[in-house]
């Protein structure tokens, strides 16, 4: 009893150390800040940190991995469907609208510190980002073998292009340049889709 209490606890504390990190790392940049903020946000003692982490690195990839893993599961889920390539597309950009919905700061730490970050932590999580094209590319290549989608357009740069126009309209919420009204999330869905499928549609 008192083991599982004691792992609860262990658990409770890391995660209160990873969403103080998220909030740390949106507003000052990962960069700029110390562990001593995030324990500072956290309200813990900064050696807890280390006791949880090696470095402010290694809880950046932490919650990276964390969020990462959850997209790519879900990305497998959808492909398992038996419903058009359309559809598994819309499902998927509005997984992704919907994590920025829902935890903006973690989804512009993610995409400002890691998958824009080409010379840092993106070239370190370069296999696992290409594993989201991949998938996609997955759902694309099938669509095309029975006669959805057109087949001149290769399904890795399909992919690309899909998941990229999803990840400059975050950026334009995360930098204020795109409005983001409620209404605005559910037509920003439709329109990437609607740019890439329109594409792709034979």
């Amino acid at each position: 009893m008192a083991t599982a209490r004691n792992a609860a606890n262990a658990a409770e504390k890391r995660r209160l150390i990873l969403d103080a990190a998220v909030r740390v790392f949106a507003r000052q940049g990962f960069h700029t800040c110390r562990v001593s903020d995030i324990a500072d946000e956290a309200g813990v003692a900064y050696g807890l940190v280390y006791h949880y982490f090696r470095s402010k690195d290694e809880v950046l990839d932490t919650l990276f991995l964390e969020r990462w893993n959850v997209m790519l599961a879900a990305i497998r889920e959808t492909d398992g469907q038996d419903i058009p390539a359309r559809r598994k597309l819309e499902a998927i950009a509005s997984f992704i609208v919907d994590s920025y919905r829902h935890d903006p700061n973690l989804m512009k730490v993610i995409i400002v510190e890691v998958t824009r970050a080409a010379n840092s932590f993106g070239q370190t999580h370069i296999e696992k980002i290409t594993e989201a094209y991949n998938l996609i590319g997955a759902v694309v290549e099938k669509a095309q073998a029975s006669g959805e989608f057109r087949t001149d357009i290769s399904p890795q740069f399909a992919a690309m292009a899909f998941y990229g126009a999803i990840e400059q309209v975050l950026t334009g919420w995360i930098f204020a340049t795109l409005p983001q009204a409620e209404g605005d999330f559910d037509e920003a869905k439709r329109l990437i889709v609607e740019t890439i499928c329109s594409g792709l549609d034979r």
